[in-house]
């Protein structure tokens, strides 16, 4: 595609499009080669999905900045032990689950459903907040991680399917399930129809 000249003389111009992003497994293995820029690629195309794994985990996104940072780090490190270079985000989905699972542990930030709304009291200030965020802790490790990547960090089924590895259609039937049971719960609690 031109830029069309608005005088005769001049040149015609390419207009370069959006970039192409290399596949996952021509970077991982560029990586593997020893270029750092490689796995910098990595870590800036993965980081937003990386942090929405770990604050479904977590619930606090300071820590789950940290338990994505840990991730990065532990997978630059083990990079050469990756079986299935075309399965990377998946992998290091894994290892951020992990590393939040990890970072929860050490802060004692594992509660039991009942311990859930006493922390909402400490911590925030707006009733929506402590209830919809209490309602994320009834779901189920698979299903806030759906919602997470889903709804807090915009990503698409593609997207959520590469980093989870699993296929758009389960992705799909967890959405739905997790929206009826997020849906149900606030109208337990008042919230009329959602």
């Amino acid at each position: 595609m031109y830029s069309t000249p608005e005088k005769e003389n001049l040149p015609m111009i390419p207009i370069k499009g959006p970039p192409a992003q290399r596949p996952d497994i021509a970077i991982v293995e560029a990586a593997i080669r020893g270029d750092p820029d490689s796995f910098t690629e990595l870590c800036q195309r993965y980081y937003p999905a990386m942090v929405a794994i770990a604050h479904s985990v977590l619930g606090d996104r300071h820590l789950a900045e940290d338990a994505a940072q840990q991730a990065f780090a532990k997978a630059a490190v083990k990079l050469t032990q990756l079986k299935r270079k075309n399965q990377f985000a998946a992998w290091l989905a894994v290892i951020c689950r992990n590393a939040a699972k990890d970072i929860a542990r050490s802060t004692k930030l594992l509660h039991s459903t009942d311990d859930v709304s006493m922390i909402a009291d400490e911590t925030h200030e707006n009733g929506v907040n402590e209830t919809v965020k209490e309602a994320l802790s009834k779901l189920s490790a698979s299903a806030r991680e759906v919602i997470f990547l889903r709804y807090y960090d915009g990503m698409s089924y593609e997207q959520i399917s590469a980093v989870l590895g699993i296929s758009e259609q389960a992705i799909n039937g967890r959405l739905r399930r997790a929206k009826r049971k997020l849906a149900d719960y606030l109208r337990r609690r008042g919230f009329g129809k959602v």
